[in-house]
């Protein structure tokens, strides 16, 4: 019996599309790493009962760290997005945590930006408070390990006699965000052994793989793009990299909701769309794919647009070597391990 509901909103499921495609879907998933990083700290003494957590977050972060702090006593600020709705406002503040918002901004990297600055403002006041860093701190990563393990027991228990497992030849696929939970999963897949392919899912306009000169003119997708360097991200740890437009993603989306009844946001559509790609390249692996959220707050943006969504089928990548040739609406490119872009790497 789960002692607080934070820990049964982080657990994931994890469910067959079809023979080699999976969908590890959550319905919030930086539950899993906000709970995990807030129990780490409270146990090196980093931070007390008490204290005040503080941090930038377009949305789904907030939520975590207020089930996080509530769940341990603790205080929570966020300073949020633009793209921050009335329903995520109301339960913070019927969590108790406190919670400002940027005015509002169509330039959501501009958004980005400013509410990093906000927080520094704030620690400047509050020098007391504790600044999560979910960009930044690995702390972020500690979260994933169960999840991986229970994946990999998962799999395994489909071996077929004779043929390879196949929890250990993998290839993952999702948003790369602020790099902790596909980073995650795969370092602690690799670190049991497991042979995994790691295949990170980007909006134009992020500078985390350097497409910051390609913009979309819908939206940069929130949570899996960013404006600003973020040192979670280990870039030597992907192995391909997708970049999909709105367009592409919400078709993604609608798929997954309209073939398989994953209702799921617009990173998790995106990353569909991506997974479906790779699975037709190699038939020896088993294709699992990160569903981060569910599709709630996508109702009216992306839902409710649904006759507009290609069937995936008419849908391909344009393979590419190099950012230059980056175009929209659905590009492709072998990483194959490389270091961070100069453009992305974070300062100390």
């Amino acid at each position: 019996m789960d002692e607080h509901i934070a820990e049964a909103i982080g657990r994931p499921d994890l469910v067959r599309l079809d023979d080699r495609l999976l969908c590890l879907r959550f319905e919030t998933m930086k539950v899993v790493s906000a709970l995990a990083a807030v129990r780490r700290l409270l146990e090196t003494g980093v931070i007390r009962r008490g204290d005040t957590l503080l941090d930038s977050s377009s949305g789904i972060y907030a939520y975590a760290l207020a089930l996080a702090c509530h769940r341990h006593g603790l205080r929570c600020h966020i300073v949020g997005s633009t793209t921050v709705d009335r329903t995520l406002r109301t339960q913070l503040a019927v969590l108790g945590a406190t919670f400002e918002q940027m005015e509002p901004c169509s330039d959501l990297k501009l958004d980005q930006k400013r509410r990093v600055a906000r927080v520094r403002e704030i620690l400047a006041e509050h020098p007391g408070h504790h600044w999560m860093r979910q960009y930044h701190d690995a702390v972020h990563y500690l979260g994933y390990e169960p999840v991986a393990a229970r994946l990999r027991q998962e799999l395994g228990r489909e071996r077929t006699p004779g043929a390879h497992p196949p929890g250990e030849r993998i290839t993952l696929v999702g948003g790369v965000g602020s790099g902790a939970s596909t980073g995650a999963l795969a370092h602690y897949l690799r670190a049991a052994g497991a042979d995994v392919r790691l295949v990170g899912v980007q909006p134009f306009g992020s500078v985390t793989f350097g497409s910051e000169h390609v913009e979309d003119p819908e939206i940069i997708i929130a949570g899996i793009g960013s404006s600003i360097p973020f040192g979670n991200v280990r870039h030597a740890a992907y192995d391909v990299v997708h970049w999909t437009a709105f367009d592409a993603a919400l078709s993604g989306s609608v798929e997954l909701l309209r073939r398989h009844a994953v209702f799921a946001g617009l990173s998790s559509g995106a990353a569909h769309l991506a997974a479906r790609w790779e699975r037709a390249l190699d038939p020896e692996r088993t294709v699992v794919f990160v569903a981060a959220d569910t599709g709630h707050r996508y109702a009216d943006s992306v839902f409710a647009r649904h006759a507009e969504a290609v069937p995936l089928e008419q849908l391909a990548p344009r393979e590419v070597t190099g950012q230059d040739q980056l175009a929209l609406p659905w590009c492709r490119m072998s990483w194959d391990r490389a270091p961070a872009p100069a453009q992305a790497v974070a300062a100390e």
